[in-house]
């Protein structure tokens, strides 16, 4: 398979082949706020304040300056994060091609119109329910959550590319089915079905029908991989490649990837004009095998573009 018929737009097979530490920034991602007005049962957000605005600022400009080309903005929910309005519109201003919000779907109509306003073109809603009883337990207990995040998702959809992440706990795990029909009844680009860290890597099989699945290229490459036994989750290649051109800033720090930050992991340094370097030693010194968080989480697609990796670079070697 051709990594870029997995459907997530920032992996493809040319980024396997000309990735180094002197390409061009494919991802970055921004962790802008640990604030939330959700409480999720699985949520691994971590502490600390909000990202000062210069410093979120002076990072943006020196990813951009390294040719930046797909950017993200989380947190906690980064719509609570003051200065997110104009963030967007310097990533804009400096020629990122995708720029993308991580939501929990309950911000105003009004701001999501202003962020699509400044540039946004990608939302990631989180959509873990298919009823409001259950979606506002998800949300720990927030009453008119569900409907909220339901209307948002409805109303982005006409505007933008929108995906909806559904994470599956023990709780919610039952309804698979039903909440991935939901997701399809509303209209939204793609459905990413993935297992909560702390509850096992293994999803149940995808049972819905083939006229959503043909839909979705993302769900279709879970459905493929979950048929044929393969976790979703583990089972990592001895290195890691995405590190080289890929990059997670929370604070003053940078980190392999969001799963390693939010898994406690350590950073690989501090933000400065050395941290491509400092991620190519990292890429080449660590053995993701013997490294707790990344055996037990590390991602299926990751799996597969490091896999792609070391086979396109050992051929390289070898003519």
């Amino acid at each position: 398979m051709k990594l870029q018929d997995i459907g997530f737009y920032t992996l493809s097979d040319d980024r396997v082949k000309y990735s180094s530490v002197d390409s061009p920034l494919s991802r970055c991602e921004l962790i802008l706020t640990s604030r939330c007005n959700f409480k999720c049962p699985y949520c691994r957000s971590v502490g600390g304040n909000d990202m000062p605005i210069q410093q979120a600022t002076d990072t943006v400009n020196m990813w951009c300056d390294d040719r930046l080309k797909n950017i993200r903005f989380s947190g906690g929910e980064p719509t609570l994060y003051g200065g997110l309005t104009q963030l967007v519109g310097l990533s804009q201003k400096r020629g990122v091609e995708r720029i993308a919000i991580s939501t929990n779907g309950s911000a105003s109509e009004e701001k999501y119109r202003e962020l699509l306003n400044a540039g946004v073109n990608d939302f990631s809603v989180s959509l873990d329910a298919c009823c409001a009883e259950d979606g506002d337990k998800m949300a720990g207990g927030r009453k008119g959550a569900f409907d909220t995040v339901v209307k948002n998702i409805e109303w982005l959809v006409k505007s933008t590319y929108v995906t909806v992440g559904v994470v599956l706990t023990e709780t919610n795990v039952k309804r698979t089915e039903e909440i991935i029909c939901f997701a399809d009844s509303l209209g939204v680009s793609d459905i990413r079905v993935i297992p909560a860290a702390q509850h096992g890597a293994i999803l149940p099989q995808i049972t819905v029908a083939e006229d959503i699945l043909k839909n979705y290229p993302i769900l279709r490459y879970r459905e493929n991989n979950l048929r044929i036994g393969r976790t979703v989750r583990g089972n990592p290649e001895k290195r890691c490649a995405l590190v080289l051109d890929d990059m997670a800033v929370m604070g003053d720090e940078h980190y392999p990837c969001i799963i390693y930050m939010r898994e406690g992991g350590g950073a690989i340094g501090r933000i400065s004009n050395n941290m491509r370097k400092e991620r190519k030693q990292w890429s080449m010194a660590h053995d993701c095998t013997k490294d707790e968080i990344c055996s037990k989480n590390c991602l299926d697609v990751c799996v597969d573009y490091n896999r792609k990796y070391v086979c396109s670079h050992n051929k390289l070697k070898v003519r």
